[in-house]
């Protein structure tokens, strides 16, 4: 087994930069739940700008900004349309129904993107005796889907279709930047028509904690109660803002490189007679493919991490992993010759 571990498990497992590292020693701080943080107050600003919007609010995670952006959007009672594996679904430990007191409508989608008209036929009748839809919610990149991305056109269309139906939409923008990198486009016109916006900073953007979420000034005033209900009031949390702040304005010119190195591993898995990966769904940094002949992921997993490469099961035959600018090229090609070499 090599001395060097190659972590490919997730882009949450990045290390702060040195240039974070340096900012977070020399922060300025404040108790941000006064509002006196001048960092985290910096970072809110900035990144409001990058979206092209009002306000935004640093929030811990982004489980929490999801949560607060539900909340904000329903009443108790209500639908949330959300796609069938989408992270508020599967992974935010159903706090949509036990803070929003919502019950989510699940549509599948193609590779995670949902279309205007198969949301449209998820909207509940205004009935009285039915539950009413109170939001749209989308995930873009798709996590489980393998980080593909919905295209500039498909947003607009389900953008005009909740307007005409009275509905919010809310992004959960976790790997924004991503999507945003794949496509060409600025995160700002990628996300203009959602009515709140997560995204996070300590996925690819490497930072060590946070998120932000982005929205009018009213909806984020809201959001501030909210975010202290959770448990998210923070004090001098200018320490971690520091780290955002560089992770906003440094790390996403670079996610093309990312991208580059899961296409890599995805082209050495598509030649190995033992996996089965559909390539045209790795589109960012996420590479999902299943074992063929009912094949045993996590003993799979095991494998991989005794040649020193971490990755995940994410079910009985399906192997996930994830590059980020700590999985150097060389990280990489490695990884691809394992692959290759137990795939055999």
């Amino acid at each position: 087994m090599s001395s060097k571990v190659i972590d490919l498990r997730s882009d949450t497992v990045t290390r702060p930069t040195a240039a974070m590292y340096a900012a977070m020693a020399s922060a300025e701080v404040g108790d941000d739940v006064y509002g006196e943080d001048p960092t985290v107050n910096r970072l809110e600003q900035r990144a409001a700008e990058v979206f092209g919007r009002e306000a935004a609010i640093f929030v811990p995670t982004g489980t929490m900004g999801n949560q607060i952006a539900i909340r904000l959007h329903t009443q108790h009672g209500q639908e949330v349309i959300c796609e069938s594996r989408s992270h508020v679904l599967d992974w935010e430990m159903a706090m949509l129904s036990a803070f929003s007191g919502c019950m989510p409508r699940t549509v599948a989608g193609d590779r995670g993107v949902l279309s205007w008209e198969s949301i449209r036929k998820a909207i509940s009748p205004k009935i009285y005796y039915r539950a009413a839809t109170g939001l749209i919610s989308l995930e873009n990149t798709h996590n489980m889907a393998g980080g593909t991305v919905t295209p500039l056109p498909v947003l607009r269309e389900i953008w005009q279709g909740a307007r005409e139906a009275g509905l919010p939409v809310h992004l959960d923008g976790a790997r924004v930047f991503n999507a945003a990198t794949a496509l060409g486009v600025s995160v700002a016109e990628l996300t203009s028509g959602f009515d709140t916006v997560m995204f996070c900073l300590s996925k690819g953007l490497g930072a060590p904690v946070g998120s932000i979420l982005v929205g009018s000034r009213a909806a984020i005033d809201r959001a501030r109660i909210f975010r202290k209900a959770l448990g998210g009031g923070m004090r001098q949390a200018g320490i971690l803002a520091a780290a955002g702040l560089i992770a906003l304005e440094e790390m996403p010119s670079r996610l093309g490189e990312d991208h580059a190195n899961a296409r890599l591993l995805a082209e050495a898995t598509a030649q190995c007679p033992a996996a089965e990966i559909d390539l045209t769904a790795v589109q960012t940094n996420i590479v999902i493919f299943s074992l063929k002949n009912n094949g045993d992921a996590a003993g799979f997993v095991a494998k991989l991490k005794a040649k020193g490469i971490l990755s995940s099961a994410i079910g009985p035959h399906h192997v996930r992993l994830v590059t980020h600018y700590d999985a150097s090229r060389e990280d990489c090609d490695a990884c691809a010759a394992a692959l290759t070499e137990l795939l055999r």
